[in-house]
């Protein structure tokens, strides 16, 4: 029997999707899932991800280290924000950090109670869907979009997701917001940074002289690594002890 993959396209949308799906890939491209996955690729413990500028206000009263990013900023107070160069600092390692970002923490915050929480960009794509191939889930993406609205980049990389899972017959989708993945990420495939150039996020981050975190984050497969949500916090999957 076939599984199924479908979409969401934005937060505000996931209670129409939200049963049914034993495994949650968030996807929030530019930037909190990439940064995600390098920090965890360059020896970070592991990631709290936290919903709200109180929360991590909490955690950096505890003697946290405490990233803070709203509308692409660095939180005035706050040690860094959702670059995933900051992430690869060496101060990092082997240490346990915490993370509050615009969309991506509060996707994963909202879908955390609906199934195994996965964190998918496209800087580990390859990894992410070779890894979901395996499982005998269904499986649902959910795009963290830009203040619960849709966004290019995150449904680009669901699409791609989607087509890699759909195309090895084992999976099958029913919802249009798949289909319309589907053909974005075919439109996309050859040059995402290119077909990109023009979307709403990467110019406000452009505006905001971050070229280089974007063409990072645009980037596909350069890590070969599944960040998971365990006890609340992201750590990094080991498919020969990590069994769902």
């Amino acid at each position: 029997m076939k599984n199924k993959i479908e979409v969401c396209l934005s937060p505000r949308d996931f209670n129409l999707y939200n049963e049914g799906f034993e495994i949650i890939v968030v996807i929030d491209v530019l930037r909190a899932t990439s940064a995600i996955c390098a920090g965890l690729a360059n020896g970070v413990k592991s990631i709290i991800p936290v919903d709200s500028i109180e929360k991590a206000l909490e955690y950096k009263k505890k003697g946290y280290l405490v990233g803070a990013e709203r509308k692409g900023q660095v939180v005035e107070g706050f040690d860094f924000g959702n670059s995933p160069y900051s992430f690869m600092d060496p101060k990092f390692k082997d240490k346990e950090i915490v993370l509050t970002t615009t969309n991506g923490t509060k996707s994963i915050e909202i879908s955390k109670y609906s199934g195994q929480v996965i964190i998918g960009s496209l800087v580990n794509l390859e990894a992410l869907t070779n890894w979901l191939m395996k499982q005998n889930k269904n499986v649902l993406c959910l795009c963290s979009g830009w203040q619960d609205k849709f966004n290019l980049e995150d449904s680009i990389c669901a699409g791609a997701i989607a087509d890699v899972l759909i195309s090895s017959g084992e999976f099958y989708s029913e919802e249009d917001s798949t289909i319309c993945v589907k053909q974005l990420y075919k439109e996309a495939k050859r040059s995402p940074f290119a077909f990109l150039k023009a979307s709403s996020h990467r110019r406000r981050l452009k505006k905001l002289n971050l070229n280089k975190d974007i063409k990072y984050c645009l980037t596909p497969n350069q890590l070969n690594i599944i960040p998971y949500l365990k006890n609340n916090a992201l750590i990094s999957l080991d498919e020969k002890k990590d069994i769902f």
